[in-house]
């Protein structure tokens, strides 16, 4: 662990307090703020004469965000954040009445809605039936029905934190002849992901939980394999080839998941997102994994020894950043006393959910036990 000690001072919240809820929205680090003062310094003293520049660095961004996914730069387009992401690939598959999307039950409702917006055109999602936050292939399989176009998971459940199979899942996938879609917001920055691998079709994330970024931008990932069935539900002016020629109209979209970016982007958002990725992928995502499981080893380790039920995971395979217990007592109040006390975790439907990152130490451990056994009488 004290490979990341030196990486601490980056983040100045640990000055105040144990932050172990990156699963929520995270601190950016000091890098971060630094990217975007900058930017902005360029903005006041030269207006428009910088929007080279700040292309130019877009675009080593999209580079960026590829490289943390396995991807190629022309399949990714910046968005919002993952509503918005999952709702322009709901919004621009051509659907038919009688097409099925497949949806794991119980989810978090960004990769929910998109779908179930789809309704009033006569396309029916069906749930995949989670038991204690986890489903595989064979349940996947058991909900299967004719009209099925469409499987969308989250890499991470948001609640237990289990970790799904995406390879599995992206090779049943292949033989059904399923597109597969992906809400990675809760496993990117601190869990691998490789697009091409897995047989992924369409990924989208958010950039301010694990990704240390800013919240109101993402990204989205259009496989080039299936870029010919997606069509944007909003263009505009960035979305054609000749973006700058605005006198002649020529309605030619680009032909990559860059005409997904209808107009002015979220400069300073997508400068946010630069730094920190530069900054993960120095760090490194793998060893930033096998950090986060070793200090929820000693959460479970702790947890254990005072005899609290983990409802997350325990296989190596089926865990990720996020560990979530059941208190005995009431978790409200504990997630109170604990917020009172600096120590900031989530409350999610009973459950105190920890998720520490990669700056975290055994020193945020020990200071969680501490606060915790001064709770209880």
């Amino acid at each position: 662990m004290r490979d990341f000690e030196k990486y601490r001072s980056e983040f100045p919240i640990t000055e105040k307090y144990v932050y172990l809820n990156h699963a929520a929205v995270s601190p950016p680090p000091i890098r971060v703020g630094k990217a975007v003062e900058a930017l902005f310094e360029e903005y006041i003293r030269c207006g428009i004469e910088c929007y080279p520049e700040w292309m130019k660095r877009i675009s080593e961004v999209r580079l960026s965000f590829a490289a943390l996914i396995h991807a190629r730069p022309d399949e990714i387009a910046f968005v919002g954040n993952t509503s918005e992401g999952l709702g322009a690939i709901a919004a621009g598959i051509k659907w038919k009445k009688g097409d099925v999307a497949l949806v794991p039950t119980p989810e978090f409702p960004a990769n929910v809605y998109p779908w179930m917006n789809l309704e009033r055109h006569g396309v029916r999602v069906d749930f995949i039936q989670r038991k204690d936050g986890r489903f595989g292939v064979k349940d996947v399989e058991k909900a299967l029905s004719p009209g099925a176009r469409l499987l969308s998971v989250s890499s991470v459940d948001f609640l237990t934190g289990f970790h799904c199979d995406l390879k599995a899942l992206g090779d049943f996938c292949n033989k059904k002849g399923l597109l597969f879609c992906v809400d990675a917001i809760q496993s990117l920055g601190v869990v691998p992901m490789d697009v091409k691998k897995y047989g992924i079709h369409f990924l989208c994330s958010g950039s301010h939980k694990w990704l240390l970024s800013a919240m109101g931008c993402g990204g989205l990932f259009i496989s080039r394999d299936v870029d010919n069935i997606i069509h944007p539900d909003r263009v505009g002016w960035k979305s054609v080839v000749r973006e700058e020629d605005f006198f002649r109209l020529n309605f030619d979209l680009k032909p990559d998941a860059l005409r997904f970016e209808p107009g002015a982007m979220n400069i300073a958002g997508i400068y946010s997102l630069g730094a920190s990725i530069d900054l993960l992928m120095e760090v490194g995502i793998e060893k930033i994994h096998q950090h986060v499981i070793a200090l929820n080893d000693l959460f479970i380790m702790g947890l254990k020894e005072r005899h609290t039920r983990v409802i997350s995971p325990m296989d190596e395979a089926g865990r990720s950043g996020i560990l979530s217990f059941v208190p005995s007592s009431d978790p409200g109040t504990l997630s109170k006393f604990l917020t009172e006390k600096k120590v900031m975790v989530s409350l999610r439907d009973n459950v105190i959910r920890l998720s520490p990152h990669f700056y975290n130490n055994r020193m945020d451990v020990n200071h969680f036990f501490k606060v915790l056994d001064s709770f209880y009488p």
